[in-house]
Parts: structure tokens; C-alpha cells; sequence
């Protein structure tokens, strides 16, 4: 690598590398959890498979957000995986609405991570934390899957082009 190319990564703007992330489509999917019996949750489409064994899973919140510090503070989360009829829900959860909870229909299982969104969650994996990492302005949180449950066998919700899409419309 010359430094002529350091100095040009250097000088990618975030609108930029946003515009360039933005043309890559990934699944979408709420991640909750509970901090002293409270719901929290948020849409993140930055969600990934790490290993398999043992089975671990990775999320990328923003740092300062409100679901990340209780997903800190519980030491568990649930990861439900939209199905291409939520898209009302992936927005409720991306606008910061206090109520969000109080809009969609939500259980808390017995044992979960966090609330499964039932209505709309195509699949859920409850997560236990083992490992957290700064980088930027978001925190990765590596989350080993506990157990796995398909509430809504439908064919998943996906972004990208800031656009919602569902899998039969690609």
C-alpha cells in the first residue's frame, strides 16, 4: 500500500462511504432486549453470522443509543429477522419512537434475550453477549445464539438503495 492510497481512504467522506454501503442490500431485523423488565429495541441491518461453532452472531448499534446500553447492561439480546411484510415495523424501530412497544404486537417468552416481535419476525435467535468492541461511532456486539425460533415462515425484508424491498420484489 503507497501512502498516496492511505491519503485517499483518508479522505472518503462519511456521505460517501454511506452511498457506497447503501447499493450492498442485507436482511433487516429489530434487535431488543429488556433492562429491568423494560422493552428496548432498535433496527439494525448490520447483522452477520461469525462462526458456527459455537454459533455466534454479530450486531453493530450505534454507541449512545439507548438499546445498546441495556443489551450491555443484560448481557443478552434477541435478534428477530424481519419478513418482507414488516417493513412498518423496521421504520417504527429506526424512528426512536418512545412508543414503539405499544404500537407492535410483542411477547416476552419465557427465558428470552429480549421480546420477539412476533407479527413480525420471520425468524428470532436469543443471544447471550460474550464480547463487545468499539469502533467509530458503534459498538459490534458478538452475541452466541441460545435458541432459535421461526414465528412467521416468510420470505425475509431486505434494505438497500435506502430503499425497503422485500425478497419477491428483487
Amino acid at each position: 500500500m503507497t501512502d498516496s492510497t492511505l491519503q485517499s481512504a483518508a479522505e472518503v467522506t462519511a456521505d460517501e462511504f454511506r452511498t457506497m454501503m447503501s447499493g450492498f442490500p442485507t436482511g433487516v431485523s429489530v434487535t431488543t432486549t429488556y433492562l429491568d423488565g423494560v422493552p428496548r429495541g432498535m433496527t439494525c441491518s448490520s447483522m452477520c453470522s461469525v462462526t458456527l461453532d459455537p454459533p455466534t452472531l454479530l450486531v453493530c448499534l450505534r454507541f449512545g443509543s439507548p438499546t445498546l446500553e441495556a443489551i450491555v447492561k443484560s448481557g443478552a439480546f434477541a435478534v428477530n429477522l424481519l419478513h418482507e411484510s414488516a417493513r412498518e415495523t423496521a421504520q417504527l424501530f429506526a424512528s426512536g419512537n418512545p412508543d414503539r412497544f405499544d404500537l407492535i404486537d410483542w411477547e416476552p417468552v419465557p427465558d428470552s434475550a429480549g421480546p420477539h416481535l412476533v407479527r413480525d419476525a420471520r425468524t428470532v435467535a436469543d443471544c447471550e453477549v460474550v464480547l463487545t468492541q468499539r469502533v467509530g461511532d458503534h459498538v459490534t456486539v458478538f452475541g452466541e445464539a441460545r435458541r432459535i425460533t421461526h414465528p412467521q415462515p416468510q420470505p425475509p425484508l431486505l434494505y438497500g438503495l435506502r430503499q425497503f424491498r422485500s425478497w419477491s420484489q428483487v
